[in-house]
C-alpha cells in the first residue's frame, strides 16, 4: 500500500469512527431524555427543569434566555455526540491490541459510571452546584447507564459482527 492509500485509509477510519461516536452519543442522549421525562412525570416534576440547569451549567443562559429549555437539550445533545466519539476513539483503541472480542456493554457500563462520578463529584460541584441537586444522584447515574446501554447497542450493532444478535 503505498503512503497516500494508506493516509486515504486512516482517513475513512477516522471518518467511520466519528460516524459510529455521532450515532452512539445521540442514541445516548436520546435515551437519557426519555429517562429523565419519564422520571419527571412519574414524580410530577417537569424535564425542562433540567433542560435550565443544562442551560446554566454550561454557561449559556444569556445566550437565548427565552429559549432555555431548547438550549439547554441543544447542548445536551452537543455533549452527548462529543462523548460518544470520544468513546468510539476509546473502544477502536482499546479493541485494536485485544485479540479477543470485548463486550461493548461492559466497557460502556465502566466508561458511563466513570463519566458519571466525575460530573457528580468533581466538576459539576464546581461549575454548577445547584445542577447536582436537581435529581437524586440515583436518577442520574441511571440516565447515564441507560447512556452507555444505547451507546453499546449502536457498537454492537456497528462494530461487533461476532456480538450481533443471530437471525431466527
Amino acid at each position: 500500500m503505498t503512503t497516500v492509500d494508506q493516509r486515504g485509509h486512516q482517513l475513512a477510519k477516522m471518518l467511520e469512527t466519528i460516524r459510529l461516536g455521532a450515532i452512539a452519543g445521540a442514541a445516548g442522549g436520546l435515551a437519557e431524555i426519555a429517562w429523565v421525562t419519564l422520571y419527571a412525570g412519574a414524580t410530577g416534576g417537569s424535564p425542562s427543569i433540567l433542560a435550565r440547569g443544562v442551560t446554566t451549567a454550561a454557561g449559556a443562559s444569556a445566550l437565548f434566555p427565552a429559549d432555555a429549555v431548547t438550549l439547554g437539550v441543544a447542548v445536551h445533545m452537543t455533549i452527548a455526540v462529543t462523548l460518544g466519539v470520544a468513546l468510539a476513539f476509546t473502544w477502536r483503541a482499546m479493541t485494536a491490541r485485544r485479540a479477543q472480542a470485548m463486550n461493548p456493554f461492559a466497557f460502556m457500563a465502566l466508561a458511563l459510571a466513570a463519566v458519571w462520578a466525575i460530573n457528580f463529584f468533581i466538576v459539576l460541584p464546581i461549575v454548577s452546584p445547584a445542577f447536582v441537586s436537581l435529581v437524586p444522584y440515583s436518577v442520574s447515574l441511571v440516565s447515564k447507564l441507560l447512556f452507555g446501554l444505547a451507546a453499546a447497542g449502536v457498537f454492537r450493532l456497528m462494530v461487533s459482527p461476532a456480538l450481533k444478535p443471530a437471525r431466527i
